[in-house]
């Protein structure tokens, strides 16, 4: 039951009774918390029915706003699974698009790696994929040691990493970058007490090696780049120079 406390203050005699309830429980919560009606208050003048219109209202408008509140964050979170790979929580192939879009829009210069991982498959095959999952989580907390905040690390699908480094074009300095990846990359991953070996191959490329770069000539070539690094032996990294 609801109990409403106040005090009652007789009128002129027959004129009635004033009953003011503000002592107790506020009509805003009665009408949001228990979910009451006009019907549920006694008849009475057109003043007291306007207050409780007036209170229903802004009950209303709270409950409005809570909602807007969980739809707006429920697609902001929606907005970023669909931008984050599930496995290792970097952003995903459509994230690294976006953010080459926005690059190339702002004509803001940016070096790029692409990343394969070598004898990876091998530790699928005889660890099975547990394992490989495992390595794949290693490999993206390394990379994410290895970056700057404003980097973006993309997995862009199987063993496949892209690193863009905004406004970094120094070649030495990429190459460093990519030497210390490979040397961590280099170190024993433990997995139920057994080692995964793995190594890195990376291209390298930046937006100063060509007149009119697009992400699209940047990714090509760096994949190229990649896949002269496994040719020249794996565990390093090449870049391609001068596209001009």
């Amino acid at each position: 039951p609801i109990v409403f406390r106040g005090a009652a203050l007789r009128l002129d005699a027959g004129s009635g009774m004033l009953l003011n309830l503000s002592f107790g429980i506020g009509l805003a919560d009665a009408v949001r918390n228990f979910t009451l009606t006009d019907s549920d208050f006694a008849p009475t003048d057109l003043a007291v029915e306007m207050m409780f219109l007036i209170e229903a209202k802004s009950a209303a408008m709270v409950e409005l706003g809570n909602l807007t509140a969980r739809l707006v964050g429920g697609k902001q979170q929606a907005e970023v699974q669909a931008a984050t790979d599930a496995l290792t929580g970097l952003s995903n192939r459509r994230a690294l698009t976006m953010v080459l879009e926005g690059l190339t829009a702002e004509k803001m210069p940016y070096g790029m790696m692409h990343i394969d991982l070598d004898y990876f498959k091998a530790v699928n095959d005889t660890f099975g994929h547990a394992a490989g999952d495992t390595v794949l989580k290693f490999v993206a907390r390394v990379l994410e040691r290895e970056t700057r905040r404003d980097d973006t690390v993309a997995r862009i699908g199987g063993d496949e990493f892209v690193l863009v480094f905004p406004a970094l074009t120094d070649g030495d300095r990429l190459a460093q970058i990519a030497r210390r990846i490979i040397d961590e990359l280099s170190k024993p991953i433990d997995f139920n007490s057994q080692k995964c070996r793995i190594s890195a191959s990376i291209g390298i490329v930046t937006t100063l090696d060509y007149d009119d770069p697009t992400p699209e000539q940047l990714q090509a070539d760096a994949d190229e780049a990649l896949y002269a690094s496994k040719r020249a032996g794996r565990g390093q990294a090449q870049h391609i120079y001068k596209r001009l």
